[in-house]
């Protein structure tokens, strides 16, 4: 099949062949250490590379389409072989790896293609025992199971059978009573599941930690950092920059909610009228999913001749499944099928202002995917670090607010506002989930009502404004339940955080000088994992969040915007 003429509903499936991968990694391990030129070097790893990438889209595959019904057994049965087969096939990948170190040919390679493919090198190596194998084969099966929960969710309410994603549009409705009911509604499912989802956390939190201590750690949070690719920061910094969120956005948000209450009318300011913005009614989409989608589809075309190549692309090769629907995995991703150079991007609509969230903020995980694989040489620079990668995507948001016309008509200035509003509020929520993860993993005898408690702490340290229904299960401390990326994704969240401030610079950018910011945005995107985090946010002209005062600067112009708003009178 030619790469441009396929469509993913209609790719043939075949499952990863373990063994030969194996074979053909041994294989390149000798060709490298019989390498008799640099030329002959590269021709190994070329090969390998172009071996693995029809290997992971073969992997990718499966995992999409199990995400898309996870009620569909054949593809079950195949993640869960491929999700506890991939571990034993580690030891052959660091193999090669160990080979290109070790060439006389080594230093020529990196003169090539930099230091960073070496660096990535030394993560996999430092984050990887053969004695982990039996647990991430474990991890697997749980992380799948806690999806499997959330996909099947079956929440009765208004007189329907509504999915996750589908009970949260009743957290905007213009009746209060309503907000409280579909609150109560998705917490009561929470609350349901409470023991096994606790079973799950208290499992992971053992294998991940014993995970940390055969590599000779204290626990799994040195090894979660090593995967997410982190090289030239740590713990440390991290720490520094939750405080500045503490101290510059947290009293910031106090100020955008109390005038929210105003607005609103009401006192008791509650976690149910958060979601509601404004009195008459929250921006809604002008029209269905496929009008949503042949809007973006314009959006990208008038926006750079780039980004009109991108989308078209992804249409016509049927790369987005948006809508919602029964037994769809609750969650949103973009990942990519390289064997076509192609990102792929999954979410579920549920025609609120999320869904224009994810026609820029998925769609920008994925246009810097389509622009990586065609400006990088190497598979292992098509995917950038996890840090940098969400400053693609909510830089993108960003991109797209001068276009909220074509979505929400007359409601465009409601959704701007709403949606600036919501990307600041949510870094509070961000470090929180970060700093409830690393209390976990490093107390790891917390019971499960201690460490609900500590959820409930965490929200008085940095969402003081929040208040629930007393006595209800979230205000125990219960709501952490629902964050996806704790149970499946160690140590991911603060991306998030880290990077709304790089997208908040490219929003001032942008204002300052629109050419020369998404000039700075194209090289992001083009560059892909070919640098470390702080030399690629070097390379865009984006500033360190971890340095002194750098939070307060890179808000600036969203504060001013939304304070300075009519809608804060």
């Amino acid at each position: 099949m030619k790469m441009e003429d396929f469509k993913f509903s209609t790719l043939e499936y075949k499952r990863p062949d373990f063994e030969e991968m194996a074979a053909f990694a041994a294989e390149t391990k000798e060709r490298i250490g019989k390498a008799g030129t640099y030329a002959e070097l590269k021709e190994a790893l070329f090969a390998f590379d172009e071996k693995s990438m029809d290997f992971s889209t073969d992997a990718t595959i499966a995992s999409i389409r199990h995400t898309l019904d996870t009620t569909d057994a054949f593809y079950e049965k195949e993640n869960e072989y491929i999700d506890t087969t991939l571990p034993t096939i580690v030891p052959h990948f660091l193999a090669v790896n160990d080979a290109l170190r070790n060439s006389p040919f080594s230093a020529d390679f990196e003169r090539e293609y930099g230091r960073q493919f070496f660096a990535k090198m030394e993560l996999d190596e430092k984050s990887f025992c053969e004695a982990n194998i039996p647990l991430m084969q474990q991890e697997a099966k749980l992380c799948n199971e806690y999806q499997k929960i959330m996909a099947a969710a079956e929440i009765p309410f208004d007189g329907k059978t509504l999915n996750l994603y589908g009970v949260q549009k009743y957290f905007e409705h213009e009746d209060r009573e309503v907000r409280r009911g579909a609150v109560r509604a998705y917490a009561a499912f929470y609350h349901k599941n409470e023991p096994r989802l606790e079973e799950i956390w208290d499992e992971l939190i053992a294998i991940r930690n014993e995970m940390g201590r055969n590599l000779g750690y204290e626990n799994y949070i040195p090894v979660a950092y090593m995967k997410q690719g982190r090289t030239d920061y740590g713990q440390k910094e991290v720490e520094s920059f939750r405080e500045q969120v503490r101290t510059v956005i947290v009293p910031l948000c106090q100020k955008l909610y109390e005038a929210q209450a105003k607005r609103l009318g009401v006192e008791d300011f509650a976690f149910y009228d958060e979601k509601r913005i404004f009195p008459d009614g929250n921006a809604v989409p002008a029209g269905d999913d496929d009008f949503m989608v042949g809007e973006a589809a314009g959006m990208y075309h008038e926006m750079s001749p780039e980004t009109g190549e991108f989308i078209d692309f992804m249409i016509e090769h049927e790369l987005m499944d948006l809508k919602n629907k029964p037994g769809k995995a609750s969650t949103g991703y973009m990942t990519d099928l390289r064997r076509y150079k192609a990102p792929f991007v999954f979410s579920c609509f549920n025609q609120t202002i999320f869904d224009m969230q994810v026609l820029s903020h998925e769609l920008g995980h994925a246009f810097a995917g389509y622009m990586a694989m065609r400006s990088q040489p190497l598979s292992d620079y098509y995917m950038e670090s996890t840090d940098i990668a969400e400053i693609h995507s909510m830089s993108m948001e960003q991109f797209a607010y001068p276009y909220a016309e074509r979505f929400f008509g007359d409601q465009a200035d409601k959704f701007r506002f709403a949606h600036l509003q919501e990307a600041i509020t949510f870094v509070p929520f961000g470090v929180a989930v970060d700093e409830f993860q690393h209390i976990c993993y490093a107390n790891p005898d917390l019971t499960p009502r201690e460490r609900t408690l500590e959820w409930k702490k965490l929200e008085e340290k940095y969402m003081p404004w929040r208040a629930y229904e007393p006595d209800d299960f979230f205000d125990r401390g219960g709501y952490w339940y629902h964050k996806l990326h704790i149970y499946l994704y160690p140590m991911y969240y603060i991306n998030y955080t880290l990077t709304t401030m790089g997208a908040m610079e490219f929003k001032k950018k942008a204002r300052e000088d629109h050419d020369s910011a998404w000039a700075d945005y194209l090289n992001l995107c083009k560059c892909g994992g070919s640098m470390s985090y702080l030399e690629t946010l070097r390379y865009a002209n984006i500033s360190n969040p971890f340095e002194q005062g750098s939070v307060a600067r890179a808000v600036g112009v969203a504060r001013d915007e939304l304070m300075n708003s009519p809608f804060m009178a």
